[in-house]
């Protein structure tokens, strides 16, 4: 496949009403995911996610709203209709069947030839780096070698899109962090529009052209990784997505955000650079996590936060000590719901 045979997905004024439910598990969400985008949804539990991919992909009835794929309406269709890709947490393989069968399977619903089917199971098992595993069961493999033939299996018969819902999260973090750049290549090779569910900001991070933020059932904010991490556009995305210094804004409904990489600490005041911003704090722990120190702040009006110094850098004071904190105003981000 190529980005030109990608396809796009346009989501618009989707609901999601659960009986017995206080609220909307999806309220009025409305996006669209460019052909051979990687979209990433991200947010906590309960948030929306989840649900949304599982509209898009057919498994949930929509409350209201559409879902179109390259113009048209997909919206009542039956899941193996939609010619979508997923692939969930869970493997879901044919414990009976080989890796070669279980990547097969697909082919032989879909009456492709036969003469097609070996050489197409072949080749995608060839993208997950698995053709060695051809012939073994699901049992004799890892956890990452059985998401990798998952995976294999949801893109064998060039799905319009690939849907994937925490597809890492029953691995351990070695695991994770292989099979993420494994998707990220994936993703490069095949051009295909991937939509990818977690609650994980790294993942998110790492591997996204684009994140939307789920809470409460809505969007708070889609942009680009750089986008959200650098100018959230509410406090719930600055808290979420990495560590924040949040600082109250006297008269107002908003906040200021400052990420730990950007705060200088200073031992007094008279080292602080003209023009900075400034608060005092205490130093509440230092902590080394291996190319870094957090160090743990209390600012002046009781709020916690959080600095961060490479390993190997001077510390400007010891836990219980009295810092300046202070930062550059073109690194500080306003933000609602302060």
């Amino acid at each position: 496949m190529n980005p030109s045979a990608s396809h796009g997905i346009r989501i618009s004024g989707v609901s999601k009403v659960f009986a017995g439910l206080p609220r909307p598990a999806v309220d009025d969400v409305s996006l669209d995911i460019a052909p051979g985008e990687f979209m990433t949804f991200l947010g906590p539990s309960g948030s929306g996610k989840t649900t949304t991919l599982s509209m898009i992909a057919g498994f949930v009835p929509l409350t209201s709203g559409s879902i179109c794929v390259d113009g048209k309406d997909i919206s009542g269709l039956k899941p193996h209709k939609r010619d979508l890709g997923v692939v969930f947490q869970q493997y879901a393989l044919f414990p009976h069947l080989t890796v070669a069968k279980n990547v097969a399977f697909p082919l032989q619903q879909r009456a492709v030839p036969k003469s097609e089917v070996q050489s197409r199971a072949a080749d995608a098992l060839t993208l997950v780096g698995l053709s060695d595993c051809a012939d073994r069961l699901p049992r004799q493999l890892s956890g990452g070698q059985q998401q990798r033939v998952a995976l294999a299996r949801a893109v064998v018969y060039q799905p319009r899109a690939l849907l994937m819902d925490e597809p890492l999260g029953a691995l351990d973090k070695k695991l994770r962090d292989q099979l993420r750049k494994e998707i990220a290549r994936m993703h490069r090779e095949l051009g295909m529009t991937f939509l990818f569910v977690t609650h994980d900001q790294e993942e998110a991070l790492t591997l996204s052209d684009r994140i939307a933020v789920f809470n409460n059932g809505k969007v708070e904010q889609v942009g680009t990784p750089t986008e959200l991490y650098e100018r959230p556009a509410t406090l719930f995305v600055a808290q979420f997505l990495g560590e924040s210094n949040v600082f109250t804004e006297d008269g107002d409904h908003g906040a200021i955000v400052v990420r730990p990489e950007r705060l200088d600490l200073h031992a007094g005041p008279d080292s602080v650079p003209s023009g900075h911003q400034r608060r005092k704090a205490v130093i509440t722990e230092v902590v080394y996590v291996g190319n870094h120190h957090r160090i743990g702040l209390r600012f002046d009006d009781g709020a916690e936060g959080s600095a961060m110094r490479l390993a190997g850098a001077a510390l400007p004071a010891a836990p219980g000590e009295t810092v300046i904190a202070s930062w550059s105003q073109s690194h500080q981000t306003s933000v609602q719901g302060g």
